[in-house]
This record gives C-alpha cells, sequence and structure tokens, in this order.
C-alpha cells in the first residue's frame, strides 16, 4: 500500500501505519516527533506538508541543523511532492538573493542561522509562514538559533510547528524545555518494540570488541596519570575537588565553574586564581591522557607537538608553559618521542583495517563508516585505510579551521557524501559532523574508533546504518581506560532516556485532552490495524486541547514587541555582531538590523553615534596586546559621538591588576573623550542600544552609510569623502589622492584615468563613475516634482468657463 495523497507522488511512499498516525496527530496541533533512526521522520514530516500546501495558505519553513542535511530534505521534498520546488537557503547564498527567493517561494528548506539573521535584519517575515518544521529538534535549547525562531514563531497566532528528533536525551526537564521553546502541544513517541513499529525494524549487530594498549604506551600513561595526580591533589587540599583516586573530566569541568565564579568576587591574590591554573595545568594532562588511552601514539605525539610550540609562543598561557616542566609530563613527551608509531600501532587501527576488508571482501558494494572523535585520528586512518587497494576512503570533518588544518566548507561536504553514495568512495573516515541527520541509505556497517560518553552521540552514529537493511556496528574499546567508563554511560543514559520517555508518554496521555474529552495521543498498533486498506485522509483540525505548558514547567514564552505601531526602528550592525545574542534581543523589540562590515565599531545608532561593545575577556586581550587604544583612536575619529560598551561583570578579577585596568579605563575617558557604558550582560546591553536608538530617532537622526567623522585634518577629510565610493579602502582613497592631487581631479577622472591607479580595475573604475554620475532618487524628490508637474499644467476649463 502507497500514501495516497494529492500533493505527493503516487506509488512513492509506502504507507505505514505508524507515521499515517503520527502525521494526523501532528497536523491537529504542533507536535515533537520522538522516533529511533531509521524509521520515516522525515516521511511524516512530508505528509504534513503535503496537507499544510493543500488545506492552508502560506510558505513553509523546513529546518536543519546543516547544509548537507538541508540539501537531502531539498532533494527529497523535490522528488515525492507534487509542488513547486524548494528554495534552498544556506550562508553560501547572498542576503539579496534570499529576500528575492523568499518573495517567490512557497518551501524553503534553510538552516536556522541563516533564518535567524534574515528575521534580525527585517528582510523576512513570520506571519507569511503557515508550517515551520524543527529537524534535530532536540538543539532548540540555550542559544541556539532554534530558540530565537521558535520564540518570534510563536507571535503568529495561526502558525503551526512540527519537531523531529531520535534522540532527545535522558532529561525529561530538557525535553518539556524544547516543547516550550518550539511552542509544541503536544508529544509523539515511539520506539523500536512498540506494536506498531517492530515489524519495520532492521536488525543491527552490535558487538564491543577489546584490545590491550600497547605495554610501551602504557608507561607513557602511567607517567601521565601521576602527573594528574599530583595536580589533582592541589586542587582537593583547596577544596576544589573531592577526595578520591580518580579525577575525571567532569570533576575538572565543575572546579572549573567554581573557580570561575569564584574570581569573579575573588581579591587580588586569592587562591583561587593559582586553582585556575592549577585545573587548567590538569585539563591539559587529562586531555593529553584520553589521546593515549583512546588514540594512541601518533595523536599523543601530534598533541605534545602542539602544546610545546603553544607554551614558547609570544603571549603563551601560564598553564602551557608550567604543563610542559613538569616533571612526569617531560618524562612522557621524551619516552613518546622515540616511539615509533608504526611499531607501536594502537591495535584499534589494525583492528579498523581487518574489519573494513573482511566487510568488502564479503559485500564489495559495500559502504562503511567509521567515526572518530579527534580529526588527528580521522587523517590517520584515512591514510592507512588508503593503502589498502579495495578501500577508497574519504576523509569527512566539519567547516572549522584549527590551525593548519583546514575545515571542510559546506559545499564540499555534500560533494563528499554525493560521491560516497556514488560508489567513489566506500569508506567515509567522519568526525561528529556526519553523526546528526544525514541519510546514506546503503550503509552496512559501522565503526566507533571510541566510544562516546554521550547518549544522543552514540544513537546518532549507531543510527548511520540499519535504516533500509540490517546493519553491524562495532565499538572499538581500550581495556583499562576511560574508553570502558565512556561505554558504559552512554548505555546507562540510553537506558534513562527511553524510562524518562516512556514515562513521559505516560503522564502525556493523562494529561492532554482533545476537544474537550481524554484521549491519548498515542495511537496502539491494534487500533492502527483496523485502518489497512484506508488511504489517509487526514482529520479536521481540533480545538480545546491543553498545551504542554499547563503540566510542564511554565507556558511557552510570547515576547511582546517593543514599539508594534509606526515604522520599526533600524540600527547597522557589523556582520560579526549576528553572531551575539544582543542582535536578537534587539530583533524580539522589533528592531530591525542590517548587516554591514563597518571598518570602525560595531553598532552605528545614527549619523554621528558610533558604539565599539567589549566584553571583558576582550577587553583584558585588546588592553594586552595593545589593541585597545588603536581601536579607541579609529572609533574616536570615525564618529562625531564615539561610545564603548564594556559588557560583563567582574571587571578586577582578571589576569591584569586593577590598577592596570583603572589606567586604561582613565586614558580612555579623559585622553581620547570617548565615554564608557558598563552593562551586566547582553540583553542589558540590547536595552541601553535601543534606548539610545529611540533617543536619536526622536531627534530627528538615523543611521547613515558611514558615520559622520569628527574633528579631522584636511587630509582626513578628503580621505573620509573618497572612502564613500564603491569598494575604496582607506588604502586606496589614499593612492587616488596621491596619483590625482586632489578630491575634485579623482571625481572629474574618467574610467581610463582611474584604470591607471595601481588596484583600480575595470569593475571599480565604473562602479565609482556611475556612483558619481547617477541621477539621485528619492520618494520625496518624486513628491516634489509630481506635485509640481501637476501645479504647472494648464487647468481644463470647466462649465462656466464654457
Amino acid at each position: 500500500m502507497y500514501i495516497k495523497h494529492q500533493m505527493i507522488v503516487p506509488d512513492s511512499i509506502e504507507e505505514r501505519h505508524y507515521q499515517v498516525a503520527i502525521s494526523e496527530s501532528s497536523m491537529k496541533r504542533s507536535t515533537l516527533v520522538v522516533l529511533p533512526t531509521g524509521l520515516g521522520k522525515t516521511i511524516i514530516a512530508l505528509m504534513v506538508v503535503a496537507e499544510t500546501l493543500r488545506t492552508r495558505k502560506g510558505k513553509i519553513l523546513f529546518l536543519a541543523p546543516t547544509k548537507p542535511l538541508v540539501e537531502q530534505h531539498a532533494r527529497f521534498l523535490r522528488k515525492h511532492l507534487i509542488s513547486e520546488p524548494p528554495a534552498i537557503f544556506t550562508g553560501e547564498l547572498a542576503p539579496a538573493k534570499r529576500k528575492e527567493l523568499w518573495s517567490t517561494s512557497q518551501i524553503i528548506a534553510a538552516t536556522p542561522q541563516v533564518i535567524s539573521n534574515d528575521l534580525v535584519s527585517g528582510q523576512i517575515d513570520l506571519n507569511e509562514v503557515s508550517l515551520i518544521v524543527f529537524d534535530e529538534a532536540h538543539r532548540a535549547t540555550g542559544d541556539y538559533a532554534y530558540v530565537f525562531i521558535g520564540e518570534r514563531y510563536q507571535r503568529v497566532k495561526s502558525g503551526h510547528r512540527m519537531g523531529m528528533t531520535a534522540s532527545p536525551g535522558n532529561d525529561p526537564e530538557k525535553i518539556l524545555e524544547v516543547c516550550e521553546n518550539l511552542g509544541i502541544e503536544g508529544v509523539e513517541i515511539r520506539h523500536e518494540y512498540d506494536p506498531d513499529v517492530v515489524r519495520y525494524v532492521h536488525e543491527i549487530y552490535l558487538k564491543w570488541i577489546e584490545m590491550e594498549v600497547p605495554e610501551a604506551l602504557k608507561k607513557v600513561i602511567l607517567n601521565l596519570k601521576k602527573a594528574l595526580d599530583e595536580e589533582g591533589d592541589k586542587l582537593r587540599k583547596t577544596g576544589y575537588l573531592k577526595r578520591g583516586n580518580y579525577v575525571s573530566t567532569k570533576d575538572l569541568l565543575q572546579a572549573q565553574r567554581v573557580i570561575s565564579g569564584q574570581m569573579q568576587v575573588a581579591s587580588p591574590g586569592s587562591s583561587a586564581f593559582s586553582a585556575a591554573t592549577s585545573v587548567a595545568i590538569a585539563m591539559k594532562i587529562n586531555h593529553a591522557l584520553e589521546l593515549g588511552e583512546t588514540q594512541g601514539v601518533a595523536a599523543l605525539k601530534a598533541y605534545f607537538e602542539r602544546l610545546t610550540k603553544d607554551a614558547v609562543s609570544r603571549g603563551a598561557s601560564r598553564a602551557s608553559k608550567e604543563t610542559i616542566m613538569l616533571p612526569k609530563v617531560q618524562v612522557a613527551m621524551n619516552m613518546v618521542k622515540v616511539l615509533d608509531a608504526q611499531s607501536v600501532e594502537s591495535p584499534k587501527l589494525g583492528r579498523v583495517k581487518k574489519l573494513v576488508v573482511a566487510q568488502l571482501n564479503q559485500k564489495p558494494d559495500s559502504r562503511i563508516i567509521v567515526f572518530t572523535h579527534y580529526r588527528d585520528t580521522c587523517e590517520l586512518v584515512a591514510d592507512e585505510l588508503a593503502k589498502i587497494s579495495i578501500i577508497k576512503p574519504a576523509r569527512f570533518v566539519g567547516q572549522t579551521t584549527k590551525g593548519s588544518d583546514k575545515g571542510m566548507n559546506q559545499k564540499k561536504q555534500v560533494d563528499i557524501i554525493d560521491r560516497f553514495q556514488a560508489g567513489e568512495f566506500n569508506v567515509l573516515v567522519a568526525t561528529s559532523v556526519a553523526e546528526e541527520g544525514l541519510d546514506i541509505p546503503s550503509t552496512d556497517l559501522v565503526i566507533f574508533y571510541e566510544p562516546v560518553p554521550s547518549e544522543i552521540r552514540s544513537i546518532q552514529r549507531r543510527g548511520r546504518t540499519g535504516r533500509h537493511r540490517a546493519g553491524k556496528v562495532f565499538i572499538l574499546i581500550s581495556k583499562g581506560t576511560r574508553d570502558e567508563a565512556y561505554y558504559w554511560s552512554s548505555r546507562h543514559k540510553e537506558s534513562r532516556m527511553h524510562r524518562e520517555l516512556e514515562k513521559l508518554r505516560k503522564d502525556l496521555q493523562s494529561n492532554l485532552t482533545v476537544g474537550g474529552s481524554t484521549a491519548p495521543v498515542f495511537e496502539s498498533g491494534a487500533r492502527q490495524a483496523t485502518r489497512k486498506s484506508k488511504p489517509w485522509v487526514p482529520e479536521p483540525e481540533e480545538n480545546g486541547q491543553k498545551t504542554l505548558g499547563e503540566f510542564g514547567k511554565k507556558k511557552p514564552k510570547e515576547p511582546e514587541p517593543a514599539e508594534p505601531q509606526g515604522e520599526k526602528l533600524r540600527l547597522i550592525a557589523d556582520t560579526r555582531e549576528f553572531k551575539s545574542p544582543v542582535v536578537r534581543h534587539l530583533a524580539v523589540k522589533d528592531v530591525i538590523i542590517e548587516s554591514r562590515q563597518l571598518d570602525v565599531g560595531d553598532y552605528l545608532v545614527s549619523e554621528r553615534v558610533g558604539v565599539e561593545r567589549k566584553e571583558i575577556d576582550d577587553l583584558m586581550s585588546s588592553i594586552m596586546d595593545g589593541r585597545l587604544f588603536q581601536q579607541v583612536k579609529a572609533l574616536k575619529r570615525a564618529y562625531q559621538v564615539p561610545l564603548i560598551i564594556i559588557e560583563g561583570e567582574g571587571l578586577y578579577t582578571r589576569r591584569l591588576s586593577a590598577d592596570a585596568i583603572r589606567g586604561a579605563l582613565a586614558s580612555i575617558t579623559v585622553d581620547f573623550g570617548v565615554p564608557i557604558m558598563f552593562t551586566a550582560n547582553d540583553m542589558e546591553t540590547a536595552e541601553f542600544l535601543l534606548t539610545l536608538l529611540k533617543r536619536e530617532v526622536a531627534e530627528g537622526r538615523t543611521p547613515g552609510i558611514r558615520g559622520e567623522k569628527g574633528t579631522m585634518l584636511i587630509q582626513e577629510r578628503q580621505q573620509f569623502i573618497l572612502e564613500g565610493l564603491p569598494n575604496i579602502s582607506g588604502t586606496m582613497a589614499q593612492r587616488l589622492l596621491s596619483h590625482f592631487g586632489s578630491v575634485k581631479a579623482v571625481l572629474d577622472a574618467s574610467e581610463k584615468e582611474l584604470i591607471e591607479v595601481n588596484g583600480v580595475g575595470k569593475v571599480i573604475a565604473k562602479g565609482i563613475r556611475e556612483a558619481i554620475e547617477a541621477k539621485y532618487y528619492s520618494k520625496e524628490r518624486e513628491e516634489e516634482k509630481s506635485k509640481k508637474k501637476k501645479s504647472d499644467s494648464p487647468k481644463k476649463p470647466g462649465k462656466k468657463g464654457k
């Protein structure tokens, strides 16, 4: 049986009763769907999208965390929907093009970061949207873009939401937080053993393989453990670590949080400062220990080389310097130097080779994924597998560039996945970027190079196989190391997650009511058995059900716009500020934020007011490296009214002395005459900027393309004028002035004459001439011309004249 729906391509989607039941429920109320990987969450979303297209007006947003996942969803919708193909919005598409596509598209597949930015800049309006699908919805916590989009969309009274996840976590409060942030009203939960699901679950053969750590490496690990114990003893004596024989990563992170909090209020010379160094050293040793236990000699050697290079570099941290000077660490480093990575090869690497070769010999067209936690190991494994003739490996990592290790942009990621699916590569050696959501149908084998302590990541890794047929999973574990702890930690957390989901499901069944009468949200397989030959015909939407907020923590937030009436306020922000929560707080207040690459400052409030925002850590760094006074000088020269906002608490509890900090602040205010405003956090910064913006608007000032410069020398004024021309930087303005001798001569120069200047090509020259010669258009000017034209035209004689 296939799904029958006027918006779905006939005979393309198999009808599964649990998918039909969940999609019907998701149409009645905004729903979070929790379903194991490979059981068709995307198909359920397709049904909801199709019915929304049939019954409601408006656009549909399909959101996913990464570009490869967005591309995948777009291809799926394009293949199965009878509608216009979806538009794809990612960071690689220019804002102007996104604005154009928004006006012409009904379905948009996008990353949440892009939608968040377009909301902040006022390019899109969620009132035009009838449905938002949030894939990997468990991310909707903290500062993630899903939270901002969810809160904004809750203002849209007719808006419908659907969230999807295979791994919501083991904390019921977190699950309810996700529902609250997205405005979810019901939860549909299924697991592999539900009667309406079990027949569709493909078997996954899972085996964990224990192996011995090489003796030579054990000696290195022993010295690192002793070094870690010594640092742990220092922290225990000062009360930052609990008594015990084992120092865990969790304990160190907890100690770091406590110490950081105490430093906010501690006076200079407090024990908290020395404890901060001790915990930083312990973290570095702990990381080296983890690499030795779980990754092997090559990864540990690479880390020691980076640590040494960092310790002798300019501006190196005290912790880095002291770590490499510890006797036990030095012994470990010297031992690793003389170890040959080939002769003391990690048994994991050898086992990976055997498992991959055995799978390809058994089934030559297999697709295999090897997951590694670290990039160094990812590269090592890929290089070693490439030496075997039947293996065609590809390295698959995230976008971030780390030192000499360049990241992989989203276009390259999509290309690698396509070539993997096509068979050009048969092994994908991947970091965590491949854990989430990607549907690679023919993956037969998944290998964990090391266990991961997170139940969410463990489920996602396993979920790359067994999606369309039976699959195998092997987890490699080094005996007597943290590998064992991580494996059992993820197992226990996953068991707890299933227990909590089952409990939550029962709670929701007893609390949710539909249409005024009690009814279970979760439909059983027995009920669905009566629907075998019945095509999917969605039921009408019902009202009156309770929301999660009525039995969860609280009702979903309903942010109030600051000024709902009249024209919205506008502010120019530097492109880098779009990563900060400040712009999102302003957007919630209905301020339109225009993104610009500002040469000086972070916010342009009006034609005269420019603001530099500095968080405490950035302030400390800029004082130490000398950037601060250069930035203040540039701010003073760039704007008539410059202002610095220092954001955060604990100004006098950082690495610099209080006298040095006060001296820097005194110089800013007295020597440069730039006022300073202090705010406690990003929300307070946003509130202050909003107040400042309202004040400037009330006095008739609006953000200009550039800030109005204050007192300047004539040469600076000349350069400033030319910098307003397209593609003309400060350096280029100086070249033009040196070549032509005056601003007038530059403005009078032809394209041919402009090209004679070093760095000015045809495109720049043409842009300059167009900016100079183009007629100025404004709405007010056109209205005046129209009025004048009417007044000058001869009046037609009326009856009296006749």
